[in-house]
């Protein structure tokens, strides 16, 4: 089964979108029932070519009494039933309708309960990541999935964002790459301290995550008493960072080529007594002198590792398992799709998946990166896969990739060998005349 990834202001209000979509050769449309905020391109829409989400919203009917502490927005530049219009226009034209589930990407939520928030461990909170480790979260969650199920009845569901959230994330006017921080920054940066998350890690974890970022030795002096919302007033560097997410790393970081670097690293710090090396070697206030850049987390947490690693783990773990069973006691024949990354130290919209799931039907594989490093992280989840599971490539088909049909073919065959059986493209709204013809070759050329 292959699925095209649209929203619902794609749909509602252009009464060719059905049609047009059908005549990708897909099988299944994915349509957003809970979204972020963004700003798109509708270049096929009667009405607007460019739509301004501004918060994050839930497009179906929100009946109050299904909620509880966190009540999501309804949208107010689509019909509030928006969802179920789309759901009745496309099945209308035979194709299926999954629903497309972002679950603790919520800006608005996340800005009106600062305490629900991921806060990193500098106490800086990151409004748009809703903790899982927080009980009304958890909770929010799953009356989203058990209201989505039953008011919407798709066809299939597919959950995003199952998990903690990091800090490689996009948000309104970014300023955050000219700091030179590192994927491994970025990945602690993702750590999360806030007060439901603080207590479960080791002793220490705190100065250890702050040293590594600011390329100091730990020190108990002060990280060890401040609290999430101290911290973020007594600390003096900036919150700039790569943007790279942390996600698009593979969970097999090659054991050589780290041996080899750290050898390389070592014997580039012997030989010198100055902190000359990189401009990213900048002191804390009240700390030691910086020390040599951990070239993974595994490094710079080093024997706290294993233990902050299986927290992590644990949180979008037991997040999916409780959203699995309410969707199975809900809607008991609906297909499950996860959007997983077989890295546990992933966090954002893939989440870390590790030792696979086997009560999901499928599992999805961001392919927006190098195609040879798309097909690793692929081969990993087919690894992680139960018989009958299916692996599913989340494919770009938008810029920077380009708007050439045998160029989508050659990479939808390098995704089939490494074990890919379906494909799910982003995105058939925002996809130009030339980009929808080439998707639609593509597949023809792969079927």
């Amino acid at each position: 089964m292959n699925v095209a990834y649209v929203y619902p202001w794609d749909i509602v209000g252009d009464p060719s979108a059905p049609d047009r979509l059908a005549g990708l050769g897909v099988e299944a449309v994915a349509l957003a029932a809970s979204y972020h905020s963004t700003r798109a391109a509708t270049p096929y829409h009667p009405s607007h070519r460019v739509l301004d989400v501004p918060y994050p919203a839930f497009y179906l009917p929100i009946r109050p009494s299904s909620w509880s502490r966190l009540v999501p927005a309804a949208p107010t530049w689509t019909p509030e039933d928006a969802y179920l219009q789309a759901r009745d226009a496309l099945k209308a034209v035979g194709l299926q309708v999954h629903a497309w589930t972002v679950l603790t990407h919520n800006s608005h939520l996340g800005t009106a309960n600062p305490d629900l928030v991921v806060r990193n461990a500098f106490g800086d909170p990151y409004p748009y990541a809703l903790c899982p480790a927080q009980q009304d979260v958890l909770e929010y969650c799953e009356r989203l999935v058990e209201e989505i199920l039953t008011v919407g009845e798709p066809d299939g569901l597919i959950l995003e964002a199952c998990g903690p959230m990091g800090f490689g994330h996009q948000s309104v006017h970014e300023k955050t790459s000219g700091a030179d921080w590192t994927p491994t920054d970025s990945d602690l940066l993702s750590l999360c301290f806030c007060t439901a998350c603080a207590d479960r890690y080791p002793a220490d974890t705190r100065d250890r995550v702050r040293a590594a970022i600011d390329r100091t030795h730990p020190t108990r002096s002060t990280a060890a008493t401040d609290s999430p919302q101290s911290i973020s007033t007594t600390h003096t560097s900036t919150t700039a960072a790569d943007t790279t997410p942390a996600s698009t790393t593979t969970a097999t970081s090659t054991a050589s080529t780290t041996t080899a670097a750290s050898r390389a690293r070592a014997t580039s710090t012997a030989s010198s007594t100055t902190a000359t090396s990189t401009t990213a070697d900048t002191t804390m206030a009240g700390t030691a002198t910086p020390s040599a850049q951990p070239l993974t987390i595994e490094q710079a947490l080093a024997d706290l590792a294993d233990e902050v690693r299986a927290i992590r783990v644990d949180l979008s773990d037991s997040l999916r398992h409780r959203l699995i069973a309410v969707a199975r006691r809900t809607a008991p024949n609906t297909p499950i799709t996860l959007h997983a990354n077989p890295n546990p130290w992933a966090a954002g919209a893939f989440a870390p998946l590790p030792s696979g799931e086997p009560g999901a039907d499928v599992l999805v594989a961001n392919c927006w990166g190098d195609p040879a490093t798309d097909a690793i992280r692929l081969a990993q989840l087919k690894d992680l896969s139960t018989p009958g599971q299916r692996i599913g490539a989340y494919v770009l088909t938008l810029p920077p990739r380009p708007a050439d049909a045998a160029v989508l073919a050659d990479q939808l065959r390098t995704y089939a060998k490494a074990g890919a059986t379906e494909f799910h493209l982003y995105h058939a709204g925002l996809a130009s005349p030339q980009r929808l013809a080439a998707i639609t070759e593509a597949l023809r050329q792969h079927a």
